[in-house]
């Protein structure tokens, strides 16, 4: 049976505060330390309102996303009820897009290193920095899952106290003037500058790609289900509480970065965050949010990994990925899928070898594109589920979707509507191109394969999937 590859399962040992700094250290990474000043070079301060909507849809597709997971708690997560709900093809190609849209933010977050450490060593490449980076996540990868949840918790743990800490300072200099001689800069700064929309509700529009790069991760809660300890009550307490944490990380930082700073500086000068400190007079200010930013993309890079070789594993379950995917190590890891995804991840050192201007840009509007894919699965999965539940069965969801299925295809519009401007704009059309491309390899590979003949005699099987 494909269920329990070499008679293992993953091992729950996640525990609740595993699961959630897990998810907001997957989600708080160089979307907001990196990602965010570009994004308001588009929007201005209006940026406040694309991260403000955008976190509402987030919170959304997310609840959709619990209502399954508590009620079928597995390994792979979306890619299972995408198979149960929309068909194989469907969770065939959700598992496979996952695993790609983690290897190409990985990419991202290793590319983000290369250019954090060249603070400290300029002459040294990028490349270098990626991939040493690689190289230790995937060893850490290697411990046992609740070694890694708590290496992972400590790391997300450092990031968001730095967070905390930058928000609390700078409203310290916004209201009493501390370290600005004494002088309260206020808030004027976001509409002093051109207005709040200084250029107008198209820089919102175009800012919404790299806003929704900054969410892509919350979603791995849903990965962790096969693997986290009492999954009614983590899941849910996991996904309402993440959600409002990221929203004030998010809205409340770049609202004291842009109270303080005039939005058209931010980035010019290095990581909005270390100018604030440097402003209150800390010497060292700079290294340390340095060594801060550089924690945050190394802990995203390691849920990745993390998240990669869950979804290989999975994959291997169905037979649609190599079977030695599927074979777990002695700490109950998938260890030759954790593997494979490293050996992608060089694809990544390669760019920051060859491109190493571009690689950020288009490496995180190609993950984007996936997350957009997968944010989408979990909705269209999520109705179809409705669709499956008797009368009575409904009233007694442990977990409900707020004010469906208006909120499900609300969401889904604006996913759609990210797509749209990814195509419209010409720095983001590349995974336009990219992302249909893969899925036409995936789809030409799974009837090649005859995995359609197969999915068709195994469906009643798979309700015996990792429990």
């Amino acid at each position: 049976m494909q269920g329990k590859t070499q008679g293992k399962e993953l091992k729950r040992g996640l525990e609740e505060r595993h699961v959630t700094l897990m998810s907001l250290g997957a989600a708080i990474g160089v979307g907001l330390f990196l990602g965010s000043a570009s994004a308001i070079k588009l929007a201005g301060p209006g940026i406040l309102l694309a991260y403000g909507f955008s976190g509402m849809i987030m919170f959304f597709i997310m609840r959709a996303l619990g209502e399954m997971a508590i009620q079928k708690p597995v390994a792979g997560s979306f890619s299972k009820y995408a198979r149960d709900y929309l068909g194989p093809l469907a969770g065939y190609l959700t598992g496979w897009n996952y695993w790609f849209l983690w290897v190409v933010t990985c990419m991202a977050e290793i590319t983000a290193v290369g250019i954090y450490m060249g603070y400290w060593y300029p002459d040294v490449p990028n490349w270098i920095w990626a991939l040493s980076a690689l190289v230790i996540m995937t060893t850490v990868n290697f411990l046992a899952v609740k070694a890694y949840g708590e290496l992972e918790f400590w790391f997300a743990l450092i990031k968001i106290l730095a967070i905390v800490l930058m928000i609390a300072v700078g409203l310290l200099m916004i209201v009493f003037g501390i370290g600005n001689g004494g002088v309260a800069t206020g808030i004027k700064n976001l509409w002093d500058n051109g207005g709040l929309l200084p250029n107008g509700f198209k820089g919102i529009l175009l800012s919404l790609q790299m806003v929704m790069f900054a969410y892509l991760g919350i979603e791995m809660i849903g990965v962790t289900a096969g693997e986290v300890k009492n999954p009614e009550k983590s899941l849910a307490r996991a996904i309402d509480s993440v959600f409002w944490r990221i929203l004030i990380f998010y809205v409340g930082a770049l609202f004291v970065i842009m109270s303080i700073y005039p939005w058209q500086e931010i980035g010019s000068q290095g990581s909005p965050f270390v100018l604030t400190f440097e402003k209150i007079g800390i010497p060292a200010a700079a290294g340390i949010i340095n060594f801060v930013v550089l924690t945050a993309a190394l802990s995203s890079c390691n849920s990745g990994i993390f998240s990669t070789g869950r979804m290989l594993f999975n994959l291997a379950e169905h037979g649609e990925a190599p079977k030695g995917y599927g074979q777990l190590t002695k700490g109950g890891v998938p260890g030759k899928a954790v593997l494979a995804s490293a050996g992608a991840l060089l694809v990544g050192v390669a760019l920051n070898y060859i491109v190493p201007a571009k690689v950020f840009t288009w490496v995180t509007s190609i993950a984007t594109f996936g997350a957009i894919w997968t944010w989408g699965i979990i909705l269209l999965s999520q109705i179809k589920y409705r669709k499956t539940l008797k009368k009575g069965e409904e009233a007694k969801l442990k977990y409900k979707m707020p004010l469906f299925p208006l909120t499900s295809y609300v969401s889904l519009a604006f996913l759609a509507l990210v797509v749209v401007l990814m195509a419209y704009n010409p720095d983001t059309r590349i995974a336009v191109v990219i992302g249909p491309l893969w899925f036409i390899g995936l789809i030409i590979a799974y009837y090649a394969k005859g995995f359609h003949k197969r999915s068709k005699g195994s469906a009643g099987t798979e309700q015996k999937l990792v429990k």
